[in-house]
């Protein structure tokens, strides 16, 4: 299964929304995603491997994307550290789903997580399990910093019901 991504602004990607897409709002701009295993539906697109894929996205309210760059000698560690995960999250008040994917071309991996909304998200964050789940993070159990090519990013966008 894919799943595609675009970006611009709410208005222009409301005009182009194809069925069963989601439209996410951010601070600064916007985007579409469709998960499918069919075509990719946009002109204007990233495009990305779901590797692993837990939960139901329709009823989140909130997504959280942190992007990822990982170097080519990197992919095959940093996947077997997602597919190993704990799944210390799937239990945390307000959370919907997740979706590891992995770049079809020169793309960062995305971890994206759905939540009922940002309030969730933020419990999260400030919860034992999170502290748990990120243990490793920095340290010599953790993936070594060489694997990435530069800093992950995160954006954040509230789920647009249309």
């Amino acid at each position: 299964m894919n799943m595609y991504i675009t970006y611009g602004t709410k208005d222009y990607l409301q005009q182009k929304m194809p069925p069963d897409s989601l439209l996410l709002e951010g601070d600064t701009n916007a985007a579409v995603i469709v998960e499918t295993n069919g075509e990719n539906p946009f002109q204007e697109h990233h495009s990305y491997e779901i590797i692993n894929k837990r939960g139901d996205l329709e009823a989140a309210g909130f997504v959280v994307m942190n992007h990822i760059p990982v170097s080519e000698e990197g992919r095959s560690r940093f996947e077997e550290r997602f597919q190993n995960r704990a799944g210390l999250v799937d239990q945390e008040p307000g959370f919907h789903a997740i979706r590891i994917l992995r770049p079809l071309t020169n793309d960062p991996y995305i971890v994206m997580t759905f939540w009922e909304s940002q309030a969730s998200f933020v419990s999260w964050q400030q919860s034992k399990a999170y502290q748990e789940a990120h243990k490793d993070r920095g340290t010599s159990n953790g993936l070594p910093q060489n694997l990435f090519t530069g800093p992950s990013f995160v954006k954040e966008y509230a789920v647009e019901r249309t």
